[in-house]
């Protein structure tokens, strides 16, 4: 009676709110690995008058229990992606991280914007541990927004999550603004296996992850 009395108060407790004060930080992505989870989050260093998000970097944090956090610090820049925009300019938008099934690294997914392609863009970044360091996988954009054409917005390719489906292994990229997109994912993560198609959602705005896990509950 006692250990179950503890568990409950255990599992009662509540984290600090905000989680990571003081720093200010947007678009978690939860990964659940080794009986830890792991929150990836952009830190946004805009100052109290700016009209804009200023965000350089994501940062990583791990918990338990999910009231105490242990901060990994930084595994992964915007500007880590030589093909991104670079300096003040580099942008750290969501992101997504999946454990592969097989090799049992680690894939980053992210919104970063093109240097030279006009417009967001979907990169990939990989590692060994979950805590990182991330390193660019290709050594190029995934998703450009050349490659997309419903929309003629500049950052209609942001939001990106990966779905791996336990039973067959096939891996789904999900990502979009305004129109959501979903593609096939060959298995090393890295490559497209077939064309980029349109799933209709809606009222569709962005952050792919939920309304994709909701289509494929419906199939």
């Amino acid at each position: 009676l006692t250990a179950v009395a503890a568990a409950f108060a255990l599992s009662t407790q509540a984290a600090p709110n905000p989680l990571f004060g003081p720093l200010f930080t947007a678009d978690p992505a939860a990964l659940v690995d080794g009986g830890r989870v792991y929150l990836y989050v952009g830190r946004d260093e805009a100052p109290p008058e700016g009209k804009d998000y200023v965000m350089h970097e994501w940062r990583v944090y791990s918990s338990c229990d999910r009231v105490s956090w242990q901060d990994h610090g930084v595994p992964l820049k915007a500007a880590d992606f030589a093909w991104a925009t670079q300096g003040q300019r580099s942008r750290a938008w969501a992101s997504h991280v999946v454990k592969h099934p097989s090799n049992g690294r680690y894939y980053f997914f992210s919104t970063v914007e093109h240097a030279t392609v006009p417009g967001f863009a979907v990169g990939v970044a990989v590692a060994d541990r979950p805590e990182g360091p991330f390193v660019d996988a290709i050594g190029r954009a995934l998703i450009t927004n050349n490659m997309t054409k419903q929309t003629d917005i500049a950052w209609d390719d942001i939001d990106p999550a990966v779905f791996i489906d336990a039973k067959t292994g096939q891996a789904h990229l999900y990502w979009g603004n305004t129109v959501l997109k979903h593609a096939r994912l060959k298995a090393n993560l890295t490559e497209l296996d077939g064309p980029i198609n349109v799933i209709p959602v809606e009222r569709f705005t962005e952050a792919s992850s939920p309304v994709a896990l909701t289509c494929l509950l419906r199939l």
